[in-house]
């Protein structure tokens, strides 16, 4: 290959794809450090900032079992995750794996569904986007209250594969592999479907909602015409309050169409909470204790703090781009092009015009995601559809804010199931509609490979 010497001359006569540091328009704010997901809009006035702490308020703190004196975030369980949505969430950030020795698991969770075998079953998938495995529910819940026994014992072991670079430097990367142990509640469906997940980041989320379902859908199809092997497409979900189909954004496959719905869902399947969207709670036939304990009332999420807790959730900023004037950060931007990286992780978009929310309306952001669905291959697939997704699918990870997940997190665990252990292990993983963009990395000689990686980073 040509680089690093042309690489670095054509960055610098090149501008940046993104128009300046404002990777969220005007909602981007300049906070660094530890704490620097967890910021307002930086143009979100002063009289909406209640409104911002109190939904922290409620997303932050401890939900406790009923009955309690604290009636407002009582009716945790009685099967759940976590008892807090920062818990997995940790400083509105990326949740991670456990590292060898520790069990803490809080921050990731296993989907479960079964085949749809049934013509029941397959009309059941349009409402509900899988079938759940009959005694465990959707979701496992590794944890319970007093009394009650969990589902089951989560442990993850690790198979290793080398991938190797022209200039033979080798990687090894690593998949996590499931396996549970202490089932409580009976023997899982033989044909039971297991997906590991991580908490995403909780950053810019207002913005993604706020864009035009038509620019994504143009995007599609613009893929589709170049004709490049690159063809992404809309999740089709259930919008429950629309009681509709419509398209899908949120989560590691674009399962949930907003975030009033993907907070709901979270509440009752993280934490055992019902609301006025999921009024049933997380037990399933073979468990007993959501009949037999206190609940915290019906619903026990009310509309209100749903209300709060999503308007939060729409305006945590994002933070802004770094070092774009760096000769290293510029060679691989222009690398990260070359590879067509920017097909998929497309640099800008714009949102709509939102009534109740001008904060979000009408900005011109960075997320370097298109929100479709790509084939990924088989090295990245978990075998098991959400809605219209099929197993090899996932959703384009936003890369904004990409450079500060060691600061705010303390680790740098990337892709849906925090496999990657740093940025370029995760472009190692592509593969599918990526393959090509992966195989231009793996012809990257060092100073390109840190130069890509800077540019990341910068993000």
């Amino acid at each position: 290959m040509k680089y690093p010497v042309l690489s670095l001359l054509v960055a610098f006569a090149m501008p940046s794809f993104a128009d300046d540091v404002r990777s969220g328009g005007a909602t981007t704010t300049f906070k660094q450090g530890a704490n620097a997901f967890s910021q307002p809009a930086s143009n979100l006035p002063l009289s909406e900032r209640i409104d911002f702490s109190v939904g922290n308020s409620f997303f932050r703190n401890p939900w406790v079992s009923a009955p309690a004196s604290t009636d407002a975030r009582d009716g945790l369980g009685p099967l759940f995750n976590t008892n807090g949505c920062q818990n997995c969430h940790i400083k509105d950030g990326r949740g991670h794996l456990p590292e060898a020795g520790d069990d803490n698991a809080v921050s990731m969770l296993i989907r479960l569904s079964i085949p749809a075998m049934t013509a029941e079953q397959q009309k059941q998938l349009i409402m509900d986007g899988n079938i759940p495995e009959p005694n465990y529910g959707g979701q496992l819940q590794d944890f319970a209250l007093p009394g009650v026994e969990p589902e089951a014992k989560v442990n993850i072991h690790f198979e290793t594969h080398v991938e190797t670079f022209a200039d033979g430097t080798e990687v090894t990367l690593r998949k996590p592999i499931i396996v549970l142990s202490d089932l409580h509640y009976g023997d899982m469906h033989p044909d039971t479907e297991m997906s590991l997940r991580i908490a995403p980041p909780m950053i810019g989320l207002g913005l993604l909602e706020a864009l035009p379902a038509s620019q994504l859908t143009a995007i599609a199809e613009k893929q589709t015409k170049a004709n490049r092997g690159i063809s992404g497409r809309v999740n089709r979900v259930w919008d429950i309050k629309k009681n509709a189909s419509v398209i899908g954004r949120f989560g590691w496959k674009a399962g949930q169409p907003t975030l009033m719905q993907q907070n709901a869902a979270a509440f009752n399947g993280d934490l055992g909470l019902t609301s006025h969207l999921f009024s049933v709670e997380n037990c399933t036939s073979s468990q007993s204790s959501c009949d037999t304990l206190p609940n915290g009332g019906k619903p026990e999420v009310s509309e209100k703090i749903l209300n709060f807790v999503e308007f939060y959730s729409q305006h945590l900023a994002v933070p802004a781009r770094r070092n774009i004037d760096d000769p290293q950060v510029m060679a691989g931007e222009t690398l990260f092009a070359e590879a067509d990286c920017g097909s998929c992780h497309q640099t800008s978009l714009k949102t709509a015009s939102i009534e109740g929310r001008p904060a979000l309306s009408n900005q011109t952001i960075h997320p370097y995601t298109d929100l479709l669905l790509h084939d990924m291959g088989e090295g990245l697939a978990d075998n098991r559809n959400e809605f219209i997704a099929n197993g090899q699918e996932w959703r384009t990870a936003p890369l904004w804010g990409l450079g500060y997940t060691q600061e705010v997190n303390g680790h740098t665990h990337y892709l849906h199931d925090g496999r990657a252990r740093n940025a370029l292990e995760a472009v190692l993983w592509h593969g599918g509609e990526a393959k090509a963009s992966k195989q231009r990395v793996l012809k990257m000689n060092k100073q390109e490979r840190e130069a890509l990686v800077a540019f990341l980073n910068s993000l």
